[in-house]
């Protein structure tokens, strides 16, 4: 269980433990509320990054993620709940490539809250992942 001052991620007793590497519940107890708009495989100058490659595109989100947190004054032990959209043109073998590249950020003993959700297409049919999310940083 994550216990910092400022949130606590964790597993009640009282829901299934997950074994997919997230955290039921994330609990704020002072700090600032940061929330990060959904990333896309877009580099800093606006260039698609990864054009038909799942795992390129998922460690530029990634990448976009923790520079987006930074720049609130946080880092990655900050985000308390992240939600993935993943168009459903990807094979579904491809999955857990997120959670292997998600592993490198987030404390895997104390992961996010999350959610993870198939739609049909993205705004645009080039963005195979897209990943929000909301992090706790020091005021």
């Amino acid at each position: 269980m994550a216990d910092t001052q400022l949130l606590r991620l964790s597993n009640p007793d009282t829901l299934f433990k997950p074994t997919a590497g997230y955290s039921q519940l994330g609990e704020v107890f002072a700090g600032k509320t940061v929330y990060i708009a959904g990333q896309v495989a877009l580099d800093r100058s606006g260039n698609l990054v990864g054009k038909n490659d799942f795992r390129a595109q998922v460690q530029q989100v990634f990448e976009n993620l923790k520079a987006a947190v930074e720049a609130a004054g946080g880092d990655f032990h900050s985000v308390i709940k992240m939600n993935y959209y993943c168009a459903e043109s990807v094979d579904a073998s491809q999955i857990p490539v997120v959670r292997e590249i998600r592993d490198k950020y987030v404390d895997v003993a104390n992961p996010p809250t999350s959610t993870f959700v198939v739609v049909k297409r993205l705004v645009r049919p080039e963005w195979l992942i897209e990943v929000e999310a909301v992090a706790v940083v020091k005021k």
